[in-house]
C-alpha cells in the first residue's frame, strides 16, 4: 500500500470518529430534546448533493484527552439554493456547545472566509456559552470572543455580507451578540433559548424567579421583545425557511461550464508519490489528474524548470499554476550543476514573481501546489542575489489582489513555504494531503544544525533520538491541522472537486482579496 494511501486511511478513522461528536448517548440525548445534531442540521441545510468543505475538523483533536472534537463547532463551505455559504454550527453533544478557546479560532476562521469572499454565513446555535475552566484562553485578548462580535460589526455596516442566525438551543451571556448582530434572528420553539443571563443568574443577580421560555424563549423574543424576526416549530422547519431566506437574496448565478475530464484518474495519484517522502516524482502527472484535459500551458518551461508555472483549468474555471518540480534537473551547459527540484534558486524565484505579477494583472486566480524544502543556500547562490529575488517572490505573491488556493502534496519547509503562499500571507483557502509535512526543516537537517558532526555521538544518541521523533510528530499534516495551520486535511480523489469549488466561491467577489478582508469605499 502506498505512503499517501496509507495516511490517507488513518485521517480518513480520524475524521470518521471526530463526526460522531460527543458519541453516541449524547447524540441520543440531543434527540430526546427534541432537537437534531449540529451534523445533521448542517446535512439538511445544505443543496442535496453539493460539495461541502469542513474548516478546521482537526482542531483541537489531540488536546485536552479528546474531549473536544473539532472543538464543539463544525465550520464550513457548502452550497444552499445553488450558492456558495459558510456554516457555522456548535455542536451541543460537545460540553453543550460551549466555547473553547480554539472555538473561538475556528469561529473567526470561518467569518473571514464569508468576509473574503462575500458570501453568506449562516450561524446555527446551540451553545450554552464560554467554557468556564478556559475562559482566559476564550474571553480577553485581541483575537478572544469579541473579536467575533467585531467582525459581526464589520460585516453588517461595510461589507454587506448577509448574516443569518437560527437559535436552535440556548445561546447564553455574550453569546447572545452573535444572533443579535446578525441580519436576521429565527427562533424554535420549544427548544431555543437567548438571553444575557439564564434562570439562574438571574434569580442570583435580581432575586427574580422566572422560567426559561417566558424570559427568553422563541414566543417571546418573537412576540414581546421583538428581537428575533422569524420562529419555526422545530428544527426541519427552521431549515426550510432557511434555505428559503437564502434562496431569495440576489445572486448572479455562474452559468454551467463544459469541461473536459482530466487526463489521468485521480485516484491514480495514490501511486504517483513515492513511498519515501525524499524521493522525486514526477509533478507533472499529478497535474494530469487535476487539470482540465490534463493541460497545462506552460510559461518559460525552459527557464528555471525547478519550478513550474502555467495556465490550466479546473471544472471550467481557469488558474495560474505554480508548482515544485521534484527531482534532479540537469545544467543547462556542460559543467554546470544539476539543480534539486523543490529548492527554490535565484532564477526560479525571478521567473515565478513574474509570473504572480502577470496572473494578478490577468485577474487570474493562482494555486500553489506546494511541496518546497526552502531557498538555496551557499557561496553561489547569495553571491547570485538570491535574497533579493526571494523578496521580490514573497512580496509579488503577498501582493497579489487575486484569490491564492494552496494545496500542501509534500513538503512546506523554511521560506519556501512563506513564497508558497504559507499561510501567513492570508491565502484565500490552504489545503493539504495526509502526506503534508509543515515546518521550519525536515528532523535530519534540524540535528545537523543543532549538533552538526557531534550527532554521531553515542552521549547525544538520546537527544538526536527524541529531536527526530519531535519533529516527526510535529511534521504530521494531523499536527498541523489540529492548530488550525490549514483549513482542511483533503484526500486525492476529492482534491479536484474541491479545487473547482473553493475557485468558484472566490470567484464571488471581484475585487481585491487582501488580508482578512477589504472595506469597499464608505462614508
Amino acid at each position: 500500500m502506498s505512503r499517501l494511501k496509507t495516511l490517507s486511511d488513518e485521517y480518513l478513522a480520524l475524521r470518521s470518529r471526530l463526526e460522531q461528536g460527543g458519541g453516541p448517548d449524547r447524540v441520543r440525548r440531543q434527540h430526546e430534546q427534541g432537537k437534531l445534531t449540529a451534523r445533521e442540521r448542517v446535512a439538511g441545510l445544505l443543496d442535496e448533493g453539493s460539495p461541502w468543505l469542513e474548516i478546521g475538523l482537526l482542531v483541537a483533536w489531540d488536546q485536552y484527552d479528546g474531549q473536544a472534537p473539532a472543538a464543539g463547532v463544525v465550520t464550513g463551505l457548502g452550497r444552499v439554493g445553488g450558492r456558495p455559504v459558510v456554516v457555522v454550527a456548535n455542536d451541543a453533544t460537545v460540553k453543550a456547545g460551549s466555547w473553547w478557546p480554539e472555538t473561538i479560532k475556528k469561529i473567526l476562521r470561518a467569518q473571514e472566509i464569508a468576509m473574503r469572499q462575500r458570501v453568506p454565513i449562516i450561524y446555527l446555535v446551540d451553545s450554552a456559552g464560554v467554557n468556564l475552566p478556559y475562559q482566559g484562553g476564550v474571553f480577553p485578548g485581541q483575537y478572544g470572543a469579541a473579536r467575533i462580535f467585531y467582525y459581526n460589526s464589520i460585516m453588517r455596516r461595510y461589507l454587506k455580507v448577509p448574516q443569518i442566525a437560527a437559535v436552535m438551543g440556548p445561546c447564553i451571556a455574550g453569546g447572545a451578540y452573535l444572533p443579535a448582530l446578525s441580519d436576521v434572528i429565527f427562533m424554535v420553539e420549544g427548544t431555543s433559548f437567548m438571553g444575557l443571563g439564564g434562570p439562574n443568574l438571574v434569580k442570583g443577580a435580581t432575586g427574580q424567579v422566572v422560567d426559561a421560555e417566558s424570559l427568553g424563549g422563541a414566543a417571546t423574543h418573537t412576540s414581546v421583545s421583538a428581537v428575533a424576526h422569524y420562529r419555526a416549530k422545530d428544527d426541519h422547519e427552521c431549515l426550510v425557511r432557511l434555505r428559503e431566506y437564502v434562496a431569495r437574496l440576489p445572486h448572479a448565478n455562474s452559468a454551467r461550464r463544459t469541461h473536459a475530464a482530466p487526463k489521468r484518474d485521480p485516484k491514480e495519484l495514490y501511486e504517483l508519490l513515492p513511498a519515501d517522502h525524499r524521493m522525486s516524482y514526477d509533478v507533472r502527472a499529478v497535474l494530469e489528474c487535476l487539470l482540465d484535459g490534463g493541460r497545462l500551458d506552460e510559461f518559460q518551461p525552459d527557464v528555471a524548470p525547478e519550478m513550474i508555472c502555467g495556465h490550466g483549468a479546473i471544472e471550467g474555471r481557469q488558474v495560474a499554476l505554480i508548482a515544485n518540480s521534484r527531482g534532479v534537473i540537469k545544467g543547462k551547459k556542460k559543467g554546470e550543476p544539476p539543480k534539486i527540484g523543490g529548492i527554490v534558486y535565484t532564477e526560479s524565484a525571478e521567473k515565478v514573481a513574474y509570473f504572480i505579477e502577470n496572473a494578478d494583472r490577468e485577474r487570474i486566480p493562482l494555486l500553489f501546489i506546494q511541496d518546497v524544502s526552502g531557498f538555496m543556500v551557499g557561496t553561489e547562490a547569495e553571491h547570485s542575489g538570491i535574497i533579493r529575488a526571494g523578496a521580490r517572490f514573497v512580496e509579488a505573491m503577498a501582493t497579489a489582489t487575486v484569490p491564492k488556493l494552496v494545496l500542501t502534496v509534500n513538503h512546506a519547509s523554511g521560506a519556501g513555504y512563506y513564497a508558497m503562499a504559507g499561510q501567513g500571507f492570508d491565502p484565500d483557502f490552504i489545503l493539504s494531503w495526509p502526506t503534508g509535512r509543515m515546518a521550519v526543516m525536515e528532523g535530519e537537517s534540524a540535528i545537523q544544525a543543532v549538533y552538526g558532526a557531534d550527532a554521531a555521538q553515542p552521549d547525544n544518541a538520546a537527544a538526536v533520538d527524541a529531536m527526530r521523533a519531535d519533529y516527526e510528530h510535529q511534521l504530521d499534516a494531523k499536527f498541523a491541522a489540529a492548530r488550525g495551520f490549514v483549513d482542511a486535511i483533503i484526500t486525492p480523489e476529492d482534491t479536484r472537486d474541491l479545487l473547482a469549488f473553493l475557485l468558484e466561491t472566490s470567484n464571488e467577489f471581484a475585487g481585491p482579496h487582501l488580508g482578512a478582508f477589504t472595506l469597499t469605499s464608505h462614508p
